[in-house]
Formats: C-alpha cells, sequence, structure tokens
C-alpha cells in the first residue's frame, strides 16, 4: 500500500504541475520561445552548434504550444487497459482487413519488392500501417512540434527520452525542408503512414522509391520499405513462424513468466512441464514466448510465440498489439488469397 500511495502522490503532483503550465501559459502564444523559456534555449544552443541556422530554430520553438491533451492520453494507452479480445476487436474488422487486401493489391511491386529485400511479407507490413493508420488514412489529430515540446519540457518521468525525440525531430524537419507547423501525429510524436517516433524515422526509414527523399508523411512507397526495414535490423526472420497454438490450464503457471516482450527465453519443454502444451510438435528446445489471451467468454487462449513475434513488440512494446498485428495479418492474407 505504501507505493500505492507514493503512486497516486506522484501522479497528483503531475496533474498539479500541468495544471500550473496550463494557467501559466494561458494568454501566452508561444511557451516555448527561446529567449524566454531555459529548456528551449538550451535544445536551440546544442543544435546551432551541430549546424543548424539559430534563427530557423527559434522560428520552429516560437511555433510550438503546450497541449494538456498530451500528457492526458500518455496515461490512457489502450494498451494497459484493455483486455485482449477487447484490443483485438478494435482491429480485426472486415473493412480494415479488405481495405488491407486492397492496400497489397495498389502497392504490389513495392510489397513484392520488400518481401524479397528484407524478407518480411506483404501482410505483415500492411498489418502495422493498418494498426497505426489505417493505411494512412489516419495519421494523427496533434501536431507534432506541439507533442514533442510539450513531452519533452513537462513529462513528469520521460522528458529526457521526448527531449531526445524532439532535438531529432527538429534535424529531420530541417533537413527535409518540411514545415514543422504542418506535420500531425500521434500524442506521443510518432508520425506519417507507419508512426515512426523521430528518433526511428533517422535510423529505419528508406527511400524506397528512389525519388532522394525518406518521406513517410505522404509516400506509402517509402513506409512499405521502411517498415519492413525496421524489422529487418531487428533480426526478422525470413520465412519463420509467428506463434503455435497451444493448450494450458484455467489459471496462468506461477514458473514461467508470461506475455513478457523480451526476447524468448522459456523453452517448449519448460512450457510443457508447467502445463502449457503446444497443439503441434515442436522442438523441445525452441525459445519461445507463453501467450495468455483473455476470451469474451472468460475463456483462455495459450499461444507460444517464437522470435518474429519478438520482433513485432520492437515496434510496439505490448504482447496485445503483437497479436492484433500477427492475427490481422493472417486475415490479410486470407482475403488476398480469397
Amino acid at each position: 500500500m505504501k507505493w500505492a500511495r507514493n503512486k497516486a502522490s506522484g501522479c497528483m503532483a503531475a496533474m498539479l504541475l500541468a495544471c500550473a503550465y496550463t494557467v501559466a501559459w494561458a494568454d501566452d502564444a508561444s511557451p516555448f520561445d527561446p529567449q524566454q523559456h531555459e529548456g528551449t534555449q538550451q535544445l536551440v544552443d546544442e543544435l546551432a552548434e551541430q549546424g543548424i541556422p539559430r534563427q530557423w530554430l527559434t522560428d520552429a520553438l516560437n511555433q510550438a504550444s503546450f497541449s494538456q491533451s498530451v500528457l492526458d492520453a500518455m496515461e490512457g494507452a489502450a494498451e494497459r487497459r484493455l483486455r485482449w479480445y477487447e484490443y483485438r476487436d478494435i482491429f480485426l474488422t472486415q473493412q480494415r482487413i479488405e481495405e488491407g487486401a486492397d492496400f497489397i493489391s495498389e502497392y504490389e511491386d513495392a510489397f513484392a519488392r520488400a518481401e524479397d529485400v528484407y524478407g518480411v511479407p506483404p501482410e505483415i507490413i500492411a498489418a502495422i500501417i493498418g494498426v497505426e493508420t489505417y493505411y494512412g488514412k489516419h495519421k494523427g489529430r496533434h501536431l507534432v512540434l506541439d507533442s514533442l515540446a510539450t513531452l519533452a519540457f513537462n513529462h513528469p518521468v520521460r522528458g529526457g527520452f521526448f527531449r531526445g525525440e524532439l532535438t531529432a525531430f527538429l534535424k529531420i524537419a530541417h533537413e527535409q525542408g518540411v514545415e514543422v507547423d504542418e506535420l500531425y501525429g500521434s500524442y506521443a510524436g510518432a508520425m506519417g503512414y507507419p508512426q515512426f517516433i523521430p528518433t526511428s524515422y533517422q535510423a529505419y526509414a528508406v527511400d524506397f522509391d528512389g525519388d532522394g527523399k525518406r518521406d513517410l508523411w505522404e509516400n506509402p512507397v517509402d513506409a512499405i520499405g521502411s517498415v519492413a526495414n525496421y524489422f529487418a535490423v531487428h533480426g526478422w526472420q525470413r520465412d519463420g513462424a509467428i506463434y503455435h497454438e497451444a493448450d494450458g490450464p484455467d489459471s496462468a503457471p506461477e514458473t514461467l513468466p508470461i506475455n513478457q516482450t523480451s526476447k524468448p527465453d522459456v523453452t517448449v519443454s519448460e512450457a510443457i512441464e508447467a502445463g502449457i502444451e503446444p497443439q503441434s510438435a515442436l522442438d523441445p528446445e525452441l525459445l519461445v514466448v507463453p501467450l495468455r489471451l483473455e476470451l469474451a467468454d472468460d475463456s483462455i487462449q495459450y499461444r507460444l510465440g517464437e522470435y518474429n513475434f519478438y520482433v513485432i513488440t520492437r515496434y510496439n512494446h505490448s504482447h496485445l498489439y503483437a497479436m492484433a498485428v500477427t492475427e490481422l495479418s493472417e486475415a490479410i492474407a486470407r482475403q488476398v488469397e480469397g
């Protein structure tokens, strides 16, 4: 109970801090003005030393506004509050499945080339983009600049992380000549068709159509190649399985880590010993992630994730997310074959 009280106190302090900022900046059109805000001034100095024009940086940050809705959204991610069947139903709709198949058909050459180069099947790439932005239809309603500036300088726990993302975003915007006040994304600053955060954009985005630009905001071909590249860099195993169906007890085995998003470290034989039995024969020494999923009728579904399941969790560190992408990809593949 002591931990619970401390956590509650921390949350209350964060809320009060956010409210204080809201009041202080209610009449201030530029709360991140580098001439007034110590944090943004330091960021300008840092990036100016790296060669980005100081005036460009000052003008960019002068356009940033504090967003309380961004801080609020950080506390309510669906992965933290929904059970498997509730989360699954958000994404496994017939319309999303059909439009995923259409998306693959429309960009067939790009998907085929991505699979050839990176080893990632079209349906997996399409499912990621389908879950993230409904194939580019919903790329986010928050100005990326506002989201990242708010989180960088006001998030009570992860401010340092988001300062790095804001730094990367400013570098990308300057390098690519885009207007910082025209780019929308998620409340956490993820951008474009695949919702890459800025550091992922820097690290994994590719110019897949050869036009000289890495454009994930408006170019689906670049997005397709970039998602495939992301998976390949994180160790996607070409032609490898993602999971295997299994049977298990009503209660979660206490001797095994369940629903983890770290690398598989449980052998099939250990899973069997704990009561989770694969429905098909597997190598006893195969390393897996035991998964326990709640269904709408209160029954439990068990699965054993392989390394490719772990790779999907590199995109979003949630077993629910990875399984939703997997099941959507399977449904899209059936629709394509159909």
